[in-house]
């Protein structure tokens, strides 16, 4: 009767992990032989992984990537991919999201270009950032229908708080002096305080042209280029082909 009267006031206070950790047949009998201190360390822990996990999925949800299965672990290191371990490695440890650079993908059809986006934006949730994907022209659409329903202003500004934005498949399409704008606008809010990971077919040498525009392409590319990673993907899918049973 004790036991379940401390489980619904731990309920009540929303220590959902401490719980877990005390209906776990596992952990009690791992913690029978340890002092009180101890056992509270335990219990403390696994509140706090508790609520890490939570926070994980909170994002990993929020983020809406297209992959949602890619991951750091499962890169593909062959030879002839164009990768550098020691780039992505680094990359995978957070700190160009914490100093808002940008990484910029590059690569044909089929190389891996998405799914090595979306596993390093999975690595970043992990981290604990806030991330969105989106392809570039679906978002550039979706910011002119903001100038019609008078919700542009506040769409940027949801968007500027991002802590690693997505932008897949950029250059794919022709682009409008308006969409041209929304775009300097958008990177010029992020530009060294927030993160752009951006995929696309064409290497980013081709996206002055693409812009069509000179004075706003130098603007966009000098947001982008600045401080930014480069990665040139060669080859087949990234994805590493699971093993036969």
């Amino acid at each position: 009767m004790l036991q379940q009267l401390t489980l619904d006031q731990l309920r009540g206070l929303r220590l959902d992990g401490m719980v877990a950790a005390l209906t776990d047949t596992a952990t009690q009998r791992a913690a029978e032989a340890l002092p009180f201190d101890q056992r509270l360390a335990l219990l403390v822990q696994r509140e706090l992984d508790w609520r890490d996990g939570k926070r994980v999925a909170r994002l990993l949800k929020a983020a809406k990537l297209k992959v949602s299965s890619a991951c750091i672990e499962d890169v593909d290191w062959r030879a002839g991919r164009g990768l550098d371990r020691h780039l992505v490695t680094a990359l995978a440890g957070g700190d160009w999201i914490r100093h808002g650079r940008n990484v910029l993908i590059t690569g044909a059809t089929g190389c891996g270009k998405t799914w090595l986006g979306c596993a390093l934006a999975q690595q970043a949730v992990r981290l604990g950032f806030s991330v969105l994907y989106t392809r570039a022209t679906r978002l550039l659409q979706e910011l002119q229908v903001a100038h019609g329903d008078g919700s542009f202003g506040r769409r940027l500004a949801q968007l500027a708080r991002l802590d690693v934005l997505v932008l897949d498949d950029l250059a794919i399409a022709p682009i409008g002096a308006q969409e041209r704008q929304d775009l300097l606008e958008l990177l010029d809010d992020r530009v060294g305080s927030r993160s752009t990971l951006i995929t696309s077919q064409l290497p980013s040498s081709a996206w002055h042209q693409w812009l069509a525009e000179p004075t706003i392409a130098d603007a966009i590319m000098d947001r982008l280029l600045h401080g930014s990673h480069t990665i040139a993907l060669k080859g087949e899918s990234l994805r590493r082909a699971k093993p036969q049973a």
